[in-house]
């Protein structure tokens, strides 16, 4: 059964919360477990955690959804750690056209030891 969480994520500033708010629903799909996940506005560096709850997001197809206030616009860098060390991040994920993320396929291009992929 899938958990919910949901994460209010603003811009600082007056007009924060202006933006709409949207559910994404990450999907680990990847054979490794998600043990950390943040988000940061396109470009911006500026990451923060989304609590993924006691346990991790388990490989294999294990899911949560999140819901994202895009105050500063639809596109959002995602970035997912795995228990096994390797880190992906997504760069630019269009949350207002996209319900859900698939980690699965991008994993396959961080391998250990190398740079985070950047799909």
């Amino acid at each position: 059964m899938p958990v919910f969480i949901t994460i209010l994520l603003m811009s600082a500033g007056a007009g924060a919360m202006a933006g709409n708010l949207h559910y994404l629903e990450l999907v680990n799909t990847a054979p490794a477990s998600v043990s950390a996940f943040a988000i940061a506005d396109a470009g911006s560096e500026n990451w923060r955690d989304v609590p993924l709850g006691t346990m991790a997001l388990h490989g294999g197809g294990d899911s949560t959804t999140i819901g994202i206030v895009d105050a500063a616009g639809c596109r959002h860098d995602l970035r997912a750690t795995f228990a096994d060390g390797r880190v992906l991040i997504q760069r630019s994920f269009d949350v207002c056209k996209y319900r859900s993320y698939h980690i699965g396929p991008y994993l396959r291009r961080a391998e250990p030891g190398e740079p985070p992929a950047r799909p």
